[in-house]
């Protein structure tokens, strides 16, 4: 009997310390680390978690976000562009930039600056004929130096397909065939991968330099042909 009493008693004064030690472990500081051991922050799991570097804002996709800058647009498998085989060419003469050139009959016709004149139709078809003062005649090794390099700059996603040196009836010429993006259409926004046919010309300290564009698909050769062949300098 004794024995059970103080089996008893023992039992008792053991749930009292365990009792005594949970109360302590809840009120008490948690005790310092020794010297040289490292303990992540309770926060390290939260603060990853909220991290924008390792949970980053989902990208839109191709299909609904703008191409940016610099993107070259898809090609139309149908594009608008096709220049009638029956267009008339009237002759334009040019007495600021000193020349002469066959244009379609009943284009738009525009200055978009005091050396340059621009025709266009209704099927994103442009022609620009601009010039300017220069002390020589443009070659392929000089276009590509510095012409090259400036319409990387100037043009929407260009793209260079072909560059040589050619004789026009109009006299050489230096010729630069690349890939732009059109400007956005002023209502949609929609853009057209355009083919661009430029001749750098020169005569008696002037340059003048005729750019050809449509949208890339129409078959706009003898158009084009018509067009660069009928420069004369006047």
């Amino acid at each position: 009997m004794i024995r059970h009493r103080s089996t008893v008693r023992s039992a008792w004064a053991l749930a009292v310390l365990v009792l005594l030690g949970t109360a302590c472990a809840k009120g008490s500081p948690a005790p310092s680390e020794p010297p040289g051991t490292t303990t992540l922050p309770a926060t390290t799991s939260t603060t990853v978690e909220s991290s924008p570097s390792v949970h980053p804002s989902p990208s839109p996709s191709p299909s609904s976000s703008p191409i940016p800058p610099g993107s070259p647009v898809p090609t139309e498998s149908n594009p608008p562009g096709d220049i009638p085989d029956n267009t008339v060419f009237v002759p334009f003469a040019s007495s600021a930039g000193h020349f002469k050139i066959n244009v379609p009959e009943g284009w738009s016709r525009s200055s978009p600056t005091g050396s340059s004149l621009m025709f266009t139709d209704e099927k994103l078809n442009v022609v620009t004929v601009s010039w300017a003062k220069a002390s020589s005649a443009p070659t392929a090794s000089s276009a590509k130096k510095t012409d090259i390099p400036r319409l990387q700059q100037s043009e929407r996603a260009f793209q260079l397909e072909h560059l040589r040196a050619v004789r026009l009836p109009g006299g050489p010429a230096v010729e630069i065939i690349f890939l732009e993006n059109s400007a956005p259409d002023a209502v949609t926004g929609k853009q057209y991968r355009t083919e661009v046919l430029r001749f750098e010309l020169f005569h008696a300290g002037e340059e003048a330099v005729i750019s050809l564009a449509s949208p890339v698909g129409r078959d706009n050769v003898d158009p084009w042909r018509i067009i660069s062949e009928s420069f004369r300098w006047v």
